[in-house]
């Protein structure tokens, strides 16, 4: 049975206002802006008849060539990673020392946590393995409270960490800046810490509590709409005499740009569903989001921004992110560290060698953990895919945060639209097509059109 949210008929004009596609100049104008935000030369976004959009180039692009650095709209880091991994929680860049990253891990082995290095869920392995070596009394808390200076760990320098402006103790920050920043922009009304501006911090943890057992896309979906909350009573305070619609209309902008279906028509069927049971998993998936919004209405809810909390709005807004998220990636400095002594010349490795030695031992296979996450990028989300792309996402050996950067993989000629793989493109046809049907669309590319086998 279809899951009815008696907002969507309620709040019908205004959703159906929110989920109408941006005309051309309205997207061309917002993407001009966020083009030149970001300082990136040689692209622009177009649109077609068909509401749908590119990047194509604006100029020769040699290959090789980082295109663009695109900031994160709303990202989070993944909760089990949130074990192995202490980074700011709106850049993303690993914080405090390269110490206290290797102590941190250390300890919660120590208390037998299990460490995910982007394992499934029920696969993680302990971290307090018989095979693992112990260290010394006091070393773990000396890497932790600074007694403990390792060798050539100045050349890999970590911000300081700044808390979280609620109180709360799941979020750390690189900077005030960035600390002040997500605050104003989402943190404050999702966090738990005693300044808070939730409705109920009690269901908030609730919510948080399903999102981590369930699927933390919707916890995106929840950085979302407190974003576009706080972008709303913002322009309100600027704009008293507009209307509430069109300042709601406003605000949820930056997310009208961004392709859309309802999440349970277009997330990808797992393998271990019999394709029969087509109409009943996407209903059970309905269902589960509906269920994530009832709790996250009870924590967060505005009655000026109600269409937010229709399952239309919720449903689009987690399709959103189904079909244009991007893996966040940011390498780990304690992996460049243990490298860095590795590669040391004997006079010098001899030191250095005995303690990181002794901490690789202890730490086990899992030291180089990356931070792991998900994040909807503007620019890249408007990247079309091909099998056969002249571009890809690549983090150098430079980006220590969370951006994307896209870089060319052949030579773009002026005009020519720049492209890359949602998928793995090393796959059969078949594997492809089917993969690719998930995003809705039957791909035509170069790649598929040659080796189609019902080609004429």
């Amino acid at each position: 049975m279809e899951t009815k949210c008696p907002v969507d008929a309620k709040c019908a004009a205004e959703i159906s206002a929110m989920l109408t596609p941006p005309s051309p100049l309205q997207l061309q104008e917002y993407f001009e802006e966020i083009i030149s935000e970001r300082k990136c030369h040689g692209i622009e976004v177009k649109q077609d008849g068909n509401l749908s959009k590119g990047v194509y180039a604006t100029m020769e692009l040699k290959e090789g060539e980082l295109i663009l650095k695109d900031k994160i709209l709303v990202g989070l880091q993944h909760v089990p990673n949130k074990l192995d991994c202490l980074v700011c929680g709106y850049c993303f860049q690993f914080i405090e020392s390269v110490e206290y990253q290797i102590g941190r891990k250390l300890y919660l082995q120590s208390l037998g946590v299990p460490s995910c290095n982007g394992c499934d869920e029920g696969e993680c392995s302990s971290s307090s393995s018989n095979n693992k070596a112990c260290l010394p009394e006091g070393v773990i808390a000396a890497l932790m409270n600074g007694e403990l200076v390792l060798p050539y760990s100045d050349k890999f320098p970590l911000p300081s960490t700044v808390p979280c402006p609620g109180g709360c103790q799941e979020a750390y920050y690189c900077s005030k800046s960035c600390a002040q920043t997500d605050w104003e922009s989402s943190h404050s009304l999702l966090c738990t810490g005693e300044r808070s501006e939730s409705v109920s911090i009690e269901a908030l943890s609730k919510f948080i509590q399903h999102a981590t057992e369930t699927n933390d896309i919707f916890l995106l979906a929840a950085k979302t709409i407190s974003f576009t909350i706080l972008r709303y009573r913002k322009l309100k305070a600027a704009n008293a005499d507009r209307s509430e619609l069109s300042l709601l209309l406003e605000a949820w902008k930056p997310i009208s740009m961004g392709y859309k279906r309802r999440w349970w028509e277009c997330i990808s069927f797992p393998d271990d569903v019999d394709r029969s049971d087509d109409t009943a998993f996407r209903m059970q998936i309905q269902q589960l989001a509906f269920k994530s919004l009832q709790l996250l209405k009870a924590a967060i809810f505005d009655e000026e921004c109600e269409p937010l909390f229709s399952l239309e709005i919720y449903g689009n807004i987690i399709g959103m992110f189904e079909l244009n998220n991007l893996d966040l990636v940011v390498a780990s400095p304690v992996e460049d560290y243990f490298l860095y002594i590795d590669d040391l010349p004997d006079p010098e490795k001899e030191k250095a060698e005995k303690i990181a030695r002794q901490l690789l031992d202890a730490l086990g296979d899992d030291y180089s953990i990356c931070c792991q996450g998900t994040a909807f990028y503007p620019l890249q989300s408007c990247m079309n895919h091909s099998c056969c792309p002249n571009a890809h996402a690549f983090k150098r050996d430079e980006d220590r945060d969370g951006q994307a950067a896209i870089i060319t993989l052949k030579p773009i000629r002026k005009g020519e639209e720049v492209t890359v793989s949602y998928i793995d493109e090393d796959l059969p046809f078949e594997d492809r097509q089917a993969l690719l049907a998930d995003y809705g669309f039957k791909c035509r590319c170069n790649a598929c059109l040659e080796q189609d086998p019902n080609k004429k």
